[in-house]
């Protein structure tokens, strides 16, 4: 079971990067192709030779001259000092003279009439010269040139250690840019921010007369999916200037020192650039808190991070360069890089209202064939759903109407759509009878209790089908976006997460491994109401860990402060909640008794009841 609740460029550097991109030729490609050529004529060659005649090989002059004798010689050519002889048997052979005497005086001193056979006397021609040369020159050339690469490879790799200390950053030129803050959905507040730096670096002037400086650093922190890189590529777009774009992670390498000469040449290109914007993604990657690294101060992300506070806001600070950063862990950054003077403006973003949910959903169902779809009523039905979210719920509702060879997306697909992004795919397991009525009445306890606490939202379906892990699924959509959480509201969250196991233990007397994630999840919430929100008799002290750590700091670090003796106080407080969320959960569904069943017996039909069904099946 799964429960379902809210708890035009004008700086130089672009266009000779621009230059470099169209131009073609480069001596590389010059001497691949001289390669390619010399192995092209050599095989040219090579092939020539291969459909020559078939040669007898070599014979004495005497044997040739008495094969002349006995007419057994078709036709005799003669190249300086080498006799061929084509036989009449279509055989080539062929034999040497001796040099400064004619093939005409050796024939009448051999008492051969010159004129009884066919020879003709060629000089030696220029193409039989230069197969000559390259037969056995070209063998060598590409021997020669086929070490020299190997060697530049070689030489190539021991240099390219020295270049790790590059900047990777991919620079942006705004024409190529397609988006713009036109197609960002909501977010207005962080829009305004980002269009007064945008506007800052192409009109500096307006504001240098009144006074103002350049703002260091923009920090965008908020949960993933809200858009925050989406909000980088918009500044790319608007921004009329070079935007060098990068990864927090693409800064550390192997080698020692690496990250802090990358952030050295970043900077260094930029300020070439000015005015610029530096865009680091995941910065928590390299800026989180100095002091917590297994090797003190020579830990390589924190030579990294001390490099990027320098060359924010050092001796000679970035002028006219705008550092853009975001993260979802801005509780995890030094506080030297918050501060004023590196990142002196700080947007949170938050997961969208339902005005902007509307928006991002109309925004993303451009040009996709919807009909009878009201975008206001799903966004009311989407309530914690982040932008990333509802693009991927409304591209897997066209994926679902073109698997089903619809022409429109309808509601029923929109709606499926929905369900997949918040418990996952349908999987059709193949359960026996008694696995089925066990998840029917778990999910069965989980509805109507949902259904009877005031405090909880409405319920939106309730069924057996598996998605995801679970066997089968309640689902409650908030009724509105909650800035607050009240205890009665915890309190019947957690009555209602442990209504399957209180219906198991009323119908079966037995108790199954599918509450786990529910008790899991009760004692989560059981423990934040102790611990943080102080809704216990313990009163309003945080007993939780004064500090958020890394994983591996918790195994060294104590998570707490307190005394065994409070521990244990905390420990009593959370197991009360827990108790009275199931001794409610069971008061509840012994009174609804026979509508347990009645639904249970619907789920195991039906599989599925929408609220509809599940109204008119509680209300009798």
């Amino acid at each position: 079971m799964l429960y379902w609740g809210t708890v035009n460029g004008n700086s130089k550097k672009p266009k000779k990067i621009e230059v470099k991109k169209i131009l073609l030729i480069t001596p590389r490609k010059i001497l691949r192709g001289v390669i390619i050529l010399l192995l092209a004529v050599y095989f040219v060659f090579g092939l020539a030779s291969f459909f020559t005649p078939p040669s007898g090989g070599e014979i004495p002059l005497s044997e040739a001259l008495t094969k002349i004798q006995n007419r057994e010689v078709k036709q005799v050519e003669v190249f300086d000092n080498k006799i061929d002889l084509k036989l009449n048997n279509d055989q080539t052979v062929s034999a040497q003279k001796e040099p400064g005497v004619s093939f005409t005086e050796i024939l009448k001193n051999s008492g051969i009439d010159p004129s009884s056979i066919d020879f003709r006397i060629n000089n030696q021609s220029w193409t039989k010269v230069v197969g000559d040369i390259l037969a056995t020159l070209l063998p060598l050339g590409l021997t020669a040139i086929l070490f020299w690469y190997i060697f530049k490879q070689a030489g190539r790799a021991q240099n390219s250690i020295f270049s790790f200390g590059k900047s990777p950053a991919r620079l942006f030129v705004s024409k190529k840019q397609n988006i713009t803050f036109n197609d960002v959905a909501g977010l207005k507040e962080a829009k305004e921010e980002l269009k007064e730096v945008v506007d800052f670096l192409k009109h500096p002037e307006k504001y240098r007369k009144i006074g103002a400086r350049t703002p260091k650093g923009v920090l965008l922190v908020g949960p993933s999916g809200v858009g925050k890189t989406l909000l980088a590529k918009a500044v790319a777009g608007e921004a009329n200037v070079p935007f060098f774009s990068m990864a927090g992670s693409e800064f550390m390498e192997m080698l020692v020192g690496v990250g802090a000469s990358r952030v050295r040449d970043l900077f260094a290109n930029a300020k070439k650039a000015a005015p610029s914007i530096i865009f680091v993604d995941e910065i928590d990657a390299i800026g989180r808190m100095r002091g917590l690294g297994m090797s003190a101060g020579h830990d390589e992300r924190e030579q990294t991070l001390n490099q990027i506070l320098v060359e924010m806001d050092g001796f000679e600070p970035a002028d006219r360069v705008v550092v853009i950063a975001a993260t979802n862990r801005g509780d995890l950054l030094d506080p030297a890089l918050l501060r004023p003077g590196r990142f002196d403006r700080r947007v949170v973003l938050m997961m969208p209202d339902i005005e902007e949910r509307e928006e991002i959903l109309r925004l993303h169902s451009r040009g996709k064939p919807f009909r009878g779809v009201s975008w206001k009523q799903i966004a009311r039905q989407t309530v914690g759903f982040s932008g990333a979210d509802l693009e991927n719920m409304v591209n897997e509702a066209a994926i679902l109407a073109a698997r089903r060879e619809k022409q429109v997306i309808g509601k029923s697909e929109i709606e499926e759509a929905e369900i997949k992004v918040k418990l996952g795919p349908e999987k059709r397991r193949v359960q026996t009878e008694k696995d089925k009525t066990l998840t029917a009445y778990h999910e069965a306890g989980h509805a109507i209790v949902s259904w009877i606490l005031p405090d909880m939202d409405p319920l939106q379906r309730v069924s057996i089908i598996s998605r995801g892990l679970a066997l089968g699924y309640t689902m409650i959509s908030p009724k509105r976006e909650r800035f607050h959480e009240t205890k009665s509201f915890l309190q019947a969250h957690v009555t209602t997460l442990l209504g399957g196991r209180a219906a198991e233990e009323i119908k079966f007397k037995e108790m199954t491994t599918g509450a786990a994630s529910d008790i899991q999840q009760a004692t989560q919430i059981a423990r934040k109401m102790v611990v943080e929100y102080g809704m216990s008799i313990l009163g309003p002290v945080n007993l939780g860990p004064q500090m958020d750590t890394d994983d591996w700091a918790r195994a060294y670090m104590p998570p707490s402060d307190i005394s065994p003796q409070m521990q244990a106080k905390v420990d009593v407080e959370v197991k009360k909640i827990i108790d009275r969320g199931y001794e409610e959960a069971v008061k509840i569904l012994r009174r609804k008794a026979k509508t347990l069943d009645l639904i249970a017996r619907q789920l195991v039909i039906k599989e599925t009841l929408d609220k509809k069904d599940f109204e008119k099946l509680i209300s009798r």
